[in-house]
């Protein structure tokens, strides 16, 4: 007797379900593109708050908490600018796929850093 080799069909797969997109209003595009170049300026501004601190008035006193104080600027600024454009891109995925926008965790990451600065620059104003 011949052995039959049983009746393979391919199994049928769901395609890859991938959500329709759709074009933004294009003001909601524009409001996530000043998001955005926010971001950019604020990155910016904190990078040169943090060579200020760090670097001027060198005779301010204080040398090592001011450093300290701008290379934590200097890395606060760097972070904002490396969170610039992924953040910009997961808002207009979501606005192109209906989704919801994602949360943004880092702006209040970012207002705690900049009271900690502050109260760090208070103390090189009291101690220099």
């Amino acid at each position: 007797m011949e052995e039959r080799e049983p009746d393979h069909q391919p199994e049928e797969r769901e395609p890859d379900h991938q959500p329709e997109e759709r074009e933004p209003d294009y003001r909601m595009s524009l409001a996530a593109e000043r998001t955005y170049l926010a971001y950019v300026r604020t990155g910016l501004a904190l990078l040169a708050a943090g060579m200020g601190v760090a670097a001027a008035l060198p005779d301010a006193g204080a040398e090592a908490l001011r450093r300290a104080l701008g290379l934590f600027l200097l890395a606060l600024g760097g972070t904002v600018l490396a969170a610039a454009r992924p953040r910009w891109n997961a808002v207009d995925r979501a606005m192109r796929q209906g989704d919801p926008l994602p949360r943004a965790p880092l702006a209040a990451y970012v207002g705690y850093a900049l009271v900690a600065a502050a109260v760090a620059g208070a103390v090189v104003v009291v101690v220099g």
